[in-house]
């Protein structure tokens, strides 16, 4: 079992910078690839952007905040980041932490655990 805690979400302005964590506890944090998800009000839950499980990796990113966002893991601490800047209001969603076994997968089919999710408000 794989247990995910999000933080670091809050409100923000148009054209600000957040940057979200999430920890994991229980089984080995390696193996995993790790992604962050986002769902808006009303909206589909969308892929935003994820790392695979080995050190060096490079993330993947959605082409909806390619260059705005990025991703990062420290498998020491178990953590993954969502580094998120030029924040629009349309980014306002709740982000949710996503764990998949072995290969990074887009799609929310192939996520095996799931964190509560944090919530970001970016303000005009």
């Amino acid at each position: 079992q794989v247990q995910l805690v999000e933080s670091g979400g809050g409100s923000v302005q148009a054209g600000g910078s957040l940057r979200v964590s999430c920890v994991s506890s229980g089984r080995t944090f390696s193996g995993y690839a790790m992604g962050w998800f986002r769902q808006a009000p009303g909206k589909e839950r969308e892929f935003v952007g994820g790392i695979s499980w080995w050190s060096g990796a490079s993330p993947y990113i959605a082409d909806s905040v390619k260059g705005r966002f990025t991703v990062s893991r420290d498998n020491a601490k178990n953590t993954v980041y969502l580094q998120m800047s030029s924040l629009k209001p349309a980014d306002t969603a709740v982000y949710y932490c996503a764990a998949q076994r072995g290969v990074l997968s887009s799609s929310a089919v192939g996520v095996d655990y799931w964190g509560k999710g944090t919530l970001v408000t970016v303000s005009s």
